[in-house]
């Protein structure tokens, strides 16, 4: 029998506020929530000094790479686990660049089956075409039984309009949420990042935020014809919102996310060419992150994502032109609302945007805090200061710009799947 008491901890009610209890586990279920529960000999107790510690439910990341199968020298589903379980993540639903793609059943069951006793669930994106190729259709409804929770190409947007069509009308059959992230790849070819004054003064080729938008306006397109649902995935641009936005008003049953980096960093980060700050979508102007910020206030963006994208050293310690995208993201992302956006955004906020916004979308319970519940939360202070050091570093890969970074908010332990992990 696991018993945990956590002592004098903050039930965060999104909108509504906190109050102060203890709350009792007995294996991964709630027991008891009240204002004193006495410690008894046979029970782990936590307790923290600071009077600010917080619990909400746990967390959950859309989009997240795990490398495996196939890419296991970048990251695999274990140490994906421990890297989001220390970013506060109970829940992933990770994208499907595997190598085999996720794009059959045997390749869901696959993460289903190798996760099941990890702290962290994980919920497998199915492939929309097979090999995430962008050609023929994969086997949407045979995933779907599986438990594929959506159906994405991830990392490569479908860019053939007719085959995302036809993905929008399959899915709709059995209530499928179809994600693509919006980038017209041959308008960006060749791009290292957003195309600005930035990219100019670098020399570097720049990607035009208009990749971004005619996909946006196609999608919201296809999306009206075919019905269905679909998730816009990684908006990085003021266009991009302002098309979703105008979606939404209309009543389309569109949802949209942004990168945490895009929201807190400008192509600024690129002057010194280190290519962690090198991502897809790429960072681009103030103008386009104050955008982003608005679109996140007035909910035309329903979450924010980590956008981890774990790189070995070879593939990322190169010349910038020749480095691959993406950071390493699934530990940073709170750290970095707080961080950065906290003048903007506040806790309850970042709550909603990062741990019952996605799960909305996916159609999935939110986990609840009171008895007789099953436990799946996350613990954090909202204002602790920290340092993260590259000892720190959960992910098999080491691309993020923020070793050696001060940080204000931090993760304190996760309680999910009858299991418990303290990080302070």
């Amino acid at each position: 029998t696991m018993l945990l008491l956590l002592k004098n901890i903050r039930i965060a009610e999104g909108k509504s506020g906190s109050k102060t209890r203890d709350l009792l586990l007995r294996d991964g279920i709630i027991e008891q929530i009240a204002e004193d529960i006495p410690a008894r000999k046979n029970m782990e107790v936590w307790q923290w000094d600071s009077g600010k510690i917080h619990v909400s439910p746990g967390w959950m990341d859309i989009g997240a790479q795990t490398g495996d199968p196939g890419y296991e020298h970048r990251e695999d589903l274990h140490s994906a686990a421990s890297a989001a379980a220390a970013g506060g993540y109970t829940s992933v639903a990770c994208f499907p660049n595997t190598h085999p793609a996720i794009a059959s059943k045997s390749e869901v069951l696959y993460v289903k089956n190798k996760t099941a006793h990890s702290p962290v669930t994980f919920y497998p994106v199915g492939a929309i075409s097979e090999h995430c190729e962008g050609k023929d259709l994969a086997e949407l409804y045979d995933m779907h039984t599986a438990g594929a929770i959506a159906f994405s190409d991830g990392s490569k947007p479908v860019q053939d309009a007719g085959l995302l069509l036809r993905a929008l009308q399959y899915a709709r059959a059995f209530g499928g949420l179809v994600i693509n992230e919006p980038q017209q790849r041959s308008i960006a070819a060749g791009g290292q990042m957003h195309e600005g004054l930035v990219s100019t003064s670098l020399g570097l080729k720049g990607i035009p935020a208009l990749a971004e938008e005619i996909v946006v306006q196609r999608d919201l397109r296809l999306l009206e014809y075919a019905e269905g649902r679909l998730h816009i995935h990684l908006l990085s641009t003021a266009a991009g919102v302002a098309l979703v936005r105008e979606a939404k008003k209309a009543g389309l049953p569109v949802t949209a996310s942004v990168a945490v980096a895009n929201l807190c960093f400008t192509d600024e980060k690129l002057r010194d060419f280190d290519s962690n700050w090198k991502t897809l979508p790429p960072l681009r102007s103030r103008a386009d992150a104050d955008a982003l910020l608005e679109g996140l206030h007035d909910g035309t963006i329903d979450l924010i994502a980590s956008n981890h994208v774990p790189w070995h050293e070879e593939a990322k310690n190169l010349e910038f032109p020749f480095a691959e995208f993406g950071m390493s993201g699934l530990q940073t992302t709170f750290a970095l609302c707080r961080t950065f956006l906290g003048e903007h955004l506040k806790t309850a906020e970042v709550i909603e945007k990062i741990a019952l916004a996605p799960r909305r979308i996916l159609g999935l319970p939110v986990p609840e805090i009171k008895v007789g519940a099953r436990a799946e939360l996350t613990l954090f202070d909202p204002d602790a200061k920290w340092t993260f050091e590259e000892r720190d570093i959960r992910s098999k890969s080491r691309n993020t710009p923020f070793t050696r970074q001060q940080f204000k908010g931090k993760v304190l332990g996760i309680v999910n799947n009858g299991q418990a992990l303290r990080f302070a």
